[in-house]
């Protein structure tokens, strides 16, 4: 299996935005916090979380994407069960979410952006200032972060079996751990 500086290299080599690559990291970082309260293998869903976007500036249409990355992944020696949950993120692929990793995935992926979004409008520009009652006001302004399917943070919640508030609660704090390391630190005085 790739391990996590494979998967980051992956990453890197076909995304050069650093906004795609962050998010890329929030979704690794909300993923691997699950994998760690579920007993889940920790690398498997950093490895899969870091990469499920890795084709996205190439192939950024749902026609295209994340089918057309798939075979590059397999190219790369990627496992089968990433690419399945890689596939399973995106609604529009008809491969139906199954295993707690792919639900997991399909949770945090529209979730992490949400909240770095906020992130970035709150005074200080930091995580530290998000909570669950932010996001779910956020997620009732249609006109914020539009390309954010608010559907999909809903129903990932559902699949994974828990409260929209108890999610969101767990995403917030496991990006405020690597707030630094995502751009969402802020200019809060420490």
């Amino acid at each position: 299996m790739l391990n996590r500086e494979q998967a980051w290299n992956i990453l890197c080599e076909f995304t050069k935005s650093d906004g795609l690559r962050k998010h890329a990291l929030a979704v690794e970082t909300c993923v691997t916090a699950y994998a760690r309260k579920l007993g889940e293998d920790e690398h498997k869903w950093s490895v899969t979380a870091l990469l499920h976007d890795f084709d996205w500036e190439m192939h950024p249409t749902l026609e295209e994407h994340p089918q057309k990355g798939e075979p590059i992944l397999a190219e790369r020696g990627v496992d089968d069960e990433i690419r399945r949950a890689i596939l399973s993120h995106a609604n529009h692929t008809g491969v139906p979410r199954q295993s707690p990793l792919e639900k997991t995935l399909y949770a945090c992926d529209e979730l992490a952006g949400f909240i770095t979004a906020i992130s970035y409008v709150k005074p200080h520009r930091s995580i530290f200032e998000v909570d669950v009652t932010s996001v779910k006001k956020k997620m009732k302004d249609k006109a914020f972060a539009r390309s954010v399917n608010r559907q999909d943070i809903v129903e990932g919640a559902q699949e994974l079996g828990i409260l929209l508030e108890e999610h969101v609660d767990f995403c917030v704090k496991a990006m405020q751990g690597r707030a630094e390391e995502l751009g969402l630190k802020g200019n809060l005085e420490a």
